[in-house]
Formats: C-alpha cells, sequence, structure tokens
C-alpha cells in the first residue's frame, strides 16, 4: 500500500492512481495491472508505447490519471515509489532482522569519509590529481603517446603510407587527402590510434577502478549539493569526470540523464569549461613553472563552470533534478571486471569516434584546398589582439578547434620562443580552454543535441571565450599582477 505524505485529497493519491489505471487496462501485458500502472506512473517509455498500442480507447485516460497525480506530488513519482520502497524494506528488516550492535567496519568508515564534505573535496581531488593528472595525463598522454608517435607512427607507419599512396595515387590534391599534415592517415589514424587510443584507455582503466571500487557513486552523492546549483544531479559526475579524459566521448554519456534541460546544460558545460586530458596535459606542462599562473587559471576555469551552468539553470525551464541511488560497499576492485569494462568501453568509443575522425579529416582537406585556412586565421586575429594576445596565435586556436592538443601545444612553442610574457600565458590558456571545442565534439554536439542547438551552444562559446578572456586580461593588467 503507497502511504507516503503528499499534497492533495485521499482521492488523488498514488493507490488510488493505481487502481484507476488498472481497472483501464484491459489486454493481456504478461505482467499484472498493477505493476503495468506503476511503470505507467514512473513514465517508462516502453510500457507507455505498448499500453498505447494495446489500449489505445482508454490510453488518453490513462494519461489523464498520470498528468493529475504528478500536480500532487512535489517530487517525481519515481522518487516517491522509490522512497515508500525503501520505508517498506526498513520496516521488513526491523521485524525480522537483529543488528548486533558491532563496533563500525572500516569500510563503513572510509564510506563515510570519502562523503563527508569537509574531507571528501580533498580526498577526491588527490584522486583527480594522481589519477587523471598523473596517470592520464603525464603518463597515458605524455609518456605513452610520445612513445607510440616517434617509435611506431614516425618511423614505420607514416612513411609506408607516404610510399603507397606516392606510388598508386598519381594526383598531387589526392595526396593531401591522405598523407598531407591533415590528411586521413597522418592526421585522423594517427589522432584516433596514437593519441586517443593511449588516453582513452588509460582513463577507462582510471574510471574502471573508480567505478568498481564503489567509489564513483560517493563521489555523486558527494556533490549532487553543488550541481543542484547549476541545474544538474550528482548523476551528471559521470559525464563531467569522463570529459577529462574526453570530451566527445563525455557529450555522448550525457544520454544517461534523466532530462532534455541536464542533458543540454551538461553538454554546453562540456563544450565550454572542461578540458580533456590531452589539452590539459598540454596546459599543465605550460604551466608547471609558474604557480600563480597555474592557480589562475584553475580558479577562472572553476569560476566559469559554476557561473554559466547557474545561470543557464535559471534561464532554461524545468524542475530541480532529483537524485536518489544505492549506495554500493566499498571494496578492492576486480581486475577482470576493471579489464572487460575498460576493452568494452574503448571499443565503443572507437565504433561510435572513428568515423568523424573520417569526416573531420576530409572537411579540413576541402577547407585547405579552398582557401579557408588562411581567411579563417585572417578572421581570428583581431580579437586576439582585443585580448591582448600577439598575431601569431591565431593558428595555435584555429589548429585547437581541429585538435585541442595541438592548439595547446601552438602556445608552447610560441612560449618557448618567449612570444608571451605571464599575463599572455595564462590569459591565453583560459582563452584556449574555453574555445571551441574540437571538431569531433561539435559534430557529436550536433548529433546529440540537433543542428540548431548544437551550432548556437558552439557560437556561444566562440564569443564568451574571448569576452572572458578579454575581462581577465583588463583586471590582470589593471591590478598589476606579475606573473
Amino acid at each position: 500500500m503507497i502511504k507516503r505524505d503528499y499534497k492533495g485529497p485521499v482521492e488523488n493519491s498514488i493507490e488510488m492512481a493505481i487502481e484507476k489505471i488498472s481497472n483501464l487496462l484491459r489486454h493481456d501485458y504478461y505482467l499484472s495491472p498493477r505493476s503495468i500502472a506503476i511503470l505507467l506512473l514512473q513514465e517508462d517509455e516502453g510500457i507507455r508505447n505498448l499500453v498505447k498500442e494495446k489500449d489505445a480507447a482508454d490510453f488518453n485516460a490513462i494519461e489523464q490519471v498520470v498528468s493529475g497525480i504528478k500536480k500532487y506530488y512535489k517530487n517525481p513519482i519515481s522518487y516517491e515509489l522509490a522512497i515508500e520502497r525503501q520505508d517498506e524494506v526498513n520496516e521488513i528488516l526491523k521485524k525480522t532482522v537483529r543488528f548486533a550492535k558491532d563496533s563500525i567496519s572500516f569500510q563503513e568508515r572510509l564510506s563515510r569519509l570519502v562523503m563527508n564534505p569537509l574531507l571528501g573535496f580533498p580526498i577526491l581531488l588527490l584522486v583527480l590529481y594522481l589519477g587523471l593528472y598523473k596517470f592520464v595525463g603525464q603518463f597515458g598522454a605524455g609518456t605513452v603517446v610520445n612513445f607510440i608517435e616517434a617509435n611506431i607512427f614516425d618511423k614505420y607507419v607514416t612513411p609506408f603510407a607516404e610510399d603507397m599512396v606516392l606510388r598508386f595515387i598519381p594526383w598531387q590534391f589526392l595526396h593531401e587527402l591522405f598523407v598531407g599534415e591533415y590528411g586521413l592517415i597522418t592526421m585522423a589514424f594517427r589522432y584516433a590510434f596514437a593519441i586517443i587510443l593511449p588516453i582513452t584507455a588509460f582513463f577507462f582503466l582510471v574510471f574502471s577502478l573508480i567505478e568498481d571500487s564503489g567509489y564513483l557513486p560517493r563521489v555523486a552523492m558527494l556533490i549532487d549539493r553543488t550541481f543542484k546549483k547549476i541545474g544538474l544531479s550528482g548523476r551528471a559526475v559521470i559525464p563531467m569526470v569522463l570529459g577529462f579524459g574526453c570530451a566527445t566521448m563525455a557529450t555522448m554519456v550525457t544520454r544517461i540523464l534523466p532530462t532534455k534541460r541536464e542533458r543540454l546544460i551538461a553538454t554546453l558545460l562540456l563544450a565550454l569549461a572542461v578540458p580533456c586530458s590531452a589539452q590539459l596535459g598540454v596546459i599543465m606542462a605550460l604551466l608547471q613553472h609558474n604557480p600563480k599562473a597555474m592557480v589562475i587559471w584553475a580558479g577562472s576555469i572553476l569560476s566559469i563552470f559554476l557561473l554559466v551552468g547557474y545561470l543557464t539553470s535559471k534561464i532554461l525551464p524545468g524542475d530541480r533534478p532529483s537524485f536518489y541511488m544505492e549506495i554500493p560497499p566499498l571494496r578492492m576492485p576486480s581486475l577482470s571486471n576493471v579489464i572487460v569494462k575498460t576493452y568494452v568501453r574503448v571499443k565503443w568509443y572507437f565504433k561510435e569516434i572513428m568515423p568523424i575522425f573520417l569526416w573531420a579529416g576530409v572537411l579540413i582537406w576541402l577547407a585547405r584546398l579552398a582557401g579557408l585556412f588562411d581567411l579563417l586565421i585572417n578572421l581570428l586575429k583581431p580579437p586576439l589582439r582585443l585580448i591582448g594576445l600577439p598575431p601569431e596565435a591565431s593558428k595555435a586556436f584555429l589548429f585547437g578547434f581541429f585538435r585541442r592538443d595541438y592548439g595547446a601545444a601552438g602556445l608552447y612553442d610560441l612560449n618557448a620562443h618567449g612570444k608571451l610574457d605571464g599575463i599572455q600565458l595564462v590569459v591565453s590558456c583560459v582563452a584556449l580552454t574555453l574555445f571551441l571545442p574540437c571538431i569531433a565534439q561539435f559534430l557529436i554536439n550536433i548529433k546529440e543535441r540537433g543542428w540548431k542547438t548544437g551550432l548556437g551552444i558552439s557560437l556561444f562559446v566562440l564569443f564568451f571565450s574571448f569576452s572572458a578572456a578579454y575581462v581577465l586580461n583588463i583586471v590582470l593588467r589593471t591590478l598589476g599582477v606579475a606573473l
């Protein structure tokens, strides 16, 4: 019996709604009418479509019952049902199970510790530092990527591909499509296998360890209150954490978020203020000898992430997100589970992303043939002057659209040649982090959110990145900050 408190008369209780819907179901669904009614109240799309097909004559009446009962509850009906089930389970346990008054186990103490806001956030920062920055960023994106590029692609793959193309394709303009600076083999395949493969593999390995240990749900609970302020729930921690590996893949993972509003907010924040591991690794290398610049960069990105999320949640219509989940016990990760999860996710990632890399290579080739590259570089020079950067930085920003790590590497070269002072360095890092997502993520945004929304997000990100960098440059120089 459903006995949760609600705002409304008795005749509008969930139990009464279940009874009304059950009486309107005329056909056999291999489940009890009560079960079907509960699933309809929880807005299960599959059951809804099935009932619409089988009980078409009474479907409108069923929909009226569902929409009517929703008006009397502050929370989603699925939440109310879950809480009621939990209460029933607790009542049964009290009557049937006797709990020994032993001391709290080490696992339980650790579980409470990682969810405590005072200690949970420092622990989370430590996990991110060791897992993402040191293991994925420095070792995966640095050591392993450099080894694969230098010892496999540079020595064997690229020379072999160039030799085959020159031998069998007589047309020069087609050479650039396959083995030019942005060719399908020398860029798309190289990017996918020499850069993305090790980074995503190492990231998925870390993510699988965190997930299999039971720590990830505790992170979700830890940051749920903060994320509620920006229109998201703790569930959004999954795509946000994945975004530090690859924002393209993380955008696809926003499918797990329950509402269109949450998926849109998450997609916008991923496109704007979540750097992928390749870009993050290069930026960390740029700023590692200037701690003050690194603090300003990190503080600016975090502040923008929270501010844009908060304002977007106020502008977009929709209810405050709800979040509830079962917390599994903390445990040592299973090696077989971690390996299988990592393999399946890497395989799925390449299946989804590889076609996009190939299309990106074709688009770049066409842009170079049409002379759009030089045009875009010239268009970027005025806004870069406006934010205090030299014109040479325009190529780094343009390359950043095609490959985020190349954009950051362009800044690295400028800094190595002494063309950026301290303020220009931190402003350029902030601007490039906020700049347009890479072309793969841009195409995924369009695929996931539609071309109007995807294009709108990119235009907003483009103008916001330069606006934020302009304000930061003015503030730093007005205050006379020495970097």
